[in-house]
């Protein structure tokens, strides 16, 4: 069951790039972004790295990892994985579930559950997400 909100954040853009792939595979698109937003209601910055390949029905498959930090030094990274498709504008629209590893007594609610997120990202590289705890 979906339950609370417990993360949002504005992110951009700063890299992309296209990886070749082999055994006959769609090429990867890689994407590294930096955000910022709120995450159990700790401010965070977040940088991160996710790859999407096109699918032969149009959809994308995607995944990536990240490290969050809080400015008072709590830390988290983060591994996800979902579906992604293009929108009208020439973004892209990704839901998906991502889980976290923390030590930081900041993100001890982080422990046990898996993220349900929705990422929509603009043909100018910039992305709002937001995250549901999935208990």
């Amino acid at each position: 069951m979906l339950g609370d909100l417990i993360g949002e954040e504005n992110a951009q853009i700063t890299v992309q790039r296209v990886v070749r792939s082999d055994h006959g595979l769609p090429p990867l698109v890689e994407s590294a972004f930096q955000g910022t937003g709120q995450l159990l209601g700790v401010p965070v910055n977040d940088v991160g790295t996710y790859t999407g390949r096109l699918r032969p029905d149009g959809t994308l498959a995607g995944e990536g990892q990240g490290i969050l930090m809080s400015p008072s030094g709590a830390h988290a990274s983060w591994q996800g994985g979902g579906v992604g498709r293009f929108t009208e504008d020439g973004g892209t629209a990704w839901r998906g579930t991502i889980v976290y590893t923390s030590d930081s007594p900041e993100f001890a609610g982080l422990r046990g559950i898996a993220g349900a997120f929705e990422w929509d990202v603009g043909a100018d590289g910039k992305a709002v997400g937001r995250i549901w705890a999935w208990k």
